[in-house]
């Protein structure tokens, strides 16, 4: 069998995919672009991939593909009606970073809630040193105990969060878009509810057509001026030119983001001209890249694979 890996450093080059070879002839591009996919992909029997577009059209050539191992959790990249048109089975790996993404969800949000962008610099700057008192607050914090933490999408990262959260002492609402997240623990509410009472907003939902743009002007509007909003989600969630103006506005207090709109973040992007790091984090979608997420990614990957040898089913999503 032919194995084609088209976004190898997806993965972390510090990560072995070796593993892979046990299948047959193992072919590692480092990256791929959109064009490049139909071609390195015409003989494949097995295809991982990230983010790259599978579709009839980067599919054409690919007559002997059974197999697309999702390099990740979500798959909005993948056409499944035309997968499953050609009987090609899709399989991902749901829940391998949960951990990870909650970590870091925590890790922006106390960056941005503490200041600590500015204490830092207040400190190297030889400020601290040069004042006469021990302590510095000028830019105030607050505590999350007590506070009401709003969560979108209630899965395997979702509740991981809420859990935490629970254990500073917050208060967890969620809002489920499909409908389908049930809780027993936790109280679900409109939208509108949680954008209005969540003090911690952060969002774990897919992207899907019903959670583009979820995040709009009309629901940063009624958060609260004290709010802090949290994506380490996808970044079409959030309309960016609506957070841009909602941070420039005071409409709400700081945000974290460790996804954007378009990765690479493009130069023209909006939020790229907000400079105060202590009302907006971004980091570059690396929440999930713990390295024993990364492992435990490729791991599962090999278990998809010998489930579907051995004819049977294992994270099949079509």
């Amino acid at each position: 069998m032919n194995i084609v890996v088209l976004e190898r450093s997806s993965v972390g080059t510090d990560v072995s995919v070796d593993s892979f070879g046990q299948f047959g002839k193992l072919t590692c591009y480092l990256n791929t672009s959109p064009e490049d996919v139909a071609d390195r992909v015409a003989d494949a029997h097995i295809i991982i991939c990230n983010k790259l577009p599978m579709n009839a059209h980067t599919l054409k050539k690919a007559a002997c593909v059974q197999l697309i191992c999702q390099f990740a959790t979500g798959y909005d990249n993948i056409d499944l009606d035309y997968c499953q048109s050609r009987g090609i089975y899709v399989c991902n790996v749901p829940d391998y970073c949960s951990d990870a993404v909650a970590q870091h969800t925590f890790a922006m949000l106390f960056y941005v809630l503490e200041k600590l962008r500015h204490y830092d610099d207040f400190v190297k700057s030889g400020a601290y040193a040069a004042q006469d008192r021990f302590s510095n607050f000028d830019l105030p914090f607050m505590e999350i105990s007590g506070k009401t933490w709003g969560i979108i999408g209630l899965g395997h990262i979702g509740r991981r969060v809420a859990d935490i959260a629970s254990a500073f002492g917050c208060r967890v609402i969620y809002y489920s878009v499909s409908g389908q997240d049930r809780s027993t623990v936790y109280p679900r509410v409109s939208l509108d509810v949680l954008a209005s009472s969540s003090d911690i907003l952060s969002v774990h939902c897919p992207l899907t057509d019903r959670t583009r743009h979820l995040i709009s002007k009309d629901v940063l509007a009624q958060m609260k001026p004290s709010s802090i909003l949290i994506n380490v989600a996808r970044g079409p969630i959030i309309d960016s030119t609506a957070l841009y103006d909602a941070l420039i506005s005071n409409t709400i207090l700081a945000a974290g983001l460790d996804v954007l709109e378009q990765e690479p973040m493009r130069p023209d992007d909006p939020l790229a001209g907000f400079k105060d790091s202590s009302r907006l984090l971004i980091t570059p979608h690396m929440g999930w890249a713990a390295i024993e997420a990364r492992r435990r990614l490729v791991d599962e990957t090999v278990k998809n694979i010998q489930a579907f040898l051995a004819h049977k089913e294992r994270n099949r999503i079509c």
